[in-house]
């Protein structure tokens, strides 16, 4: 039975258990149109992985503060999955990092911790949700349309002080309003 849970100082260890590779089968290619961003997809032919660093949070910043959050998603008694929350300056709540574990994705999870951050943000007050993700990471970019984000703004100098190839990738921001 799948079960989320709020950080607290027993659960603190479970921080990015969840975070694996994931699979890169494509990009977005975003165009601003009539005041609307659109894009298309692009399907590459070799499909190849990829892998955050896991980040390191101030899980005490995170305990019991009305201004961020870290649910945990728990499958059997095992973490599965992770969404961390901010308020921020702009009135969304903003998803600072979502991830789950690979023998997993595809079953809802990802959606139930969206839906986790959406019921937080409206207790909080805010305006709705955002994120940032790469236009190379095409399936993230589908299951944030899945969820009712759009699109809000592209940057393409974010990732440009990097090594290749990740200087090339696109800073695609993801927005749910909620009115």
């Amino acid at each position: 039975m799948l079960k989320i849970v709020e950080l607290n100082e027993k659960n603190q260890a479970d921080i990015n258990k969840a975070n694996e590779s994931f699979e890169i089968i494509g990009r977005i290619k975003p165009s601003f149109i009539g005041g609307r961003w659109t894009y298309e997809e692009e399907i590459y032919t070799h499909i190849y992985l990829k892998t955050y660093p896991n980040d390191t949070w101030d899980c005490f910043d995170y305990i019991e503060n009305r201004d961020k959050a870290i649910y945990l998603a728990y499958l059997d008694e095992k973490c599965v999955g992770q969404i961390v929350l901010k308020k921020d300056w702009n009135r969304y709540a903003f998803i600072e990092d979502i991830c789950i574990s690979r023998h997993v994705r595809g079953k809802g999870i990802g959606t139930i911790l969206v839906e986790k951050a959406d019921a937080w943000a409206r207790e909080t007050g805010l305006s709705g949700l955002a994120l940032e993700t790469q236009d190379n990471n095409l399936l993230a970019c589908r299951f944030y349309a899945k969820c009712g984000f759009a699109i809000g703004a592209v940057n393409t100098m974010l990732y440009r002080n990097f090594e290749k190839p990740w200087c090339d990738e696109i800073a695609i921001f993801w927005y749910k309003l909620f009115s």
